[in-house]
């Protein structure tokens, strides 16, 4: 009886004749790396109820959980990544008016 492969495991399939293995050094980088990203810990604050309730409404929008989006605001932040949006509408206002 042949397996009926659906669509993710066909694409595997098809580039599984492309596969090159890495170096051991490389491979433990990569695993390392993949590591770091999937410890978390969990962490209780306090948030007022108007926050939350916006937060899962945006949350549903994006068709995220509240809990991952707020993960994802965070990260945005302590990279340098959140992007306040008005701040560039005054800037874009700001140059266009030195024109």
């Amino acid at each position: 009886m042949k397996t009926k492969l659906n669509y993710s495991e066909r694409l595997i399939d098809r580039g599984a004749e492309e596969f090159r293995p890495v170096s051991e050094e490389k491979l433990r980088k990569v695993e390392a790396i993949i590591g770091r990203a999937r410890k978390s810990r969990n962490v209780n604050i306090r948030i007022s109820e108007r926050d939350l309730h916006q937060l899962k409404e945006r949350s549903q929008a994006e068709g995220l959980p509240y809990q991952t989006l707020i993960s994802s605001i965070l990260h945005k932040y302590i990279n340098h990544r959140l992007v306040d949006e008005e701040a560039i509408r005054r800037s874009i206002r700001l140059l266009r008016s030195q024109r």
